[in-house]
């Protein structure tokens, strides 16, 4: 990663978009996701930081669009196709969804897991091929998507960097 990158945050339930010669960066990813659109050939990216898997969760008719995974994704197909992006350009990566605390009970309190199958679902819904994921685990993350490279770096608790 370029260090003098400009670096566009998004924050928890947030959504943003950035171009060439920027990196998209979110951290504190437990159970959230973050999930990364984006075009290479455009050099755009569009990254949600998904606390939770379905806006019909919730009976607030004012909420952070990024919040959830189908607004979420709606919301950055959106910003990327007004940069000219069209969908079958389109790539998604992400990382996150971990359980963070043990349970005895069923997977029912798997947040994780339910905001990944929630993102997995809709973007193949819409045709948009997941190239990679760190999923899972027990351990926050915190990512960094450069766009000139399209690679997304990963910093795990207790477990160090990779880059997808």
């Amino acid at each position: 990663m370029n260090q003098l990158q400009e670096q566009v945050k998004v924050g928890i339930a947030d959504v943003a978009i950035a171009k060439s010669s920027q990196a998209l960066i979110t951290s504190g990813l437990g159970s959230c996701v973050g999930i990364i659109l984006y075009d290479e050939s455009l050099k755009i990216a569009s990254m949600a930081h998904v606390m939770l898997p379905d806006s019909n969760m919730t009976r607030q008719s004012h909420f952070k669009k990024g919040k959830f995974a189908d607004t979420g994704i709606d919301t950055c197909l959106n910003l990327l196709s007004e940069e000219g992006s069209q969908v079958f350009n389109m790539k998604a990566k992400m990382a996150g969804g971990a359980q963070m605390f043990k349970t005895t009970s069923s997977d029912k309190l798997n947040i994780g897991q339910k905001n990944v199958s929630a993102i997995e679902k809709k973007l193949s819904q819409l045709n948009i091929p997941i190239v990679a994921k760190d999923v899972g685990g027990h351990n926050g993350r915190s990512i960094e998507f450069d766009i000139e490279t399209s690679q997304l770096k990963i910093r795990t608790v207790y477990q160090g960097v990779q880059y997808i």
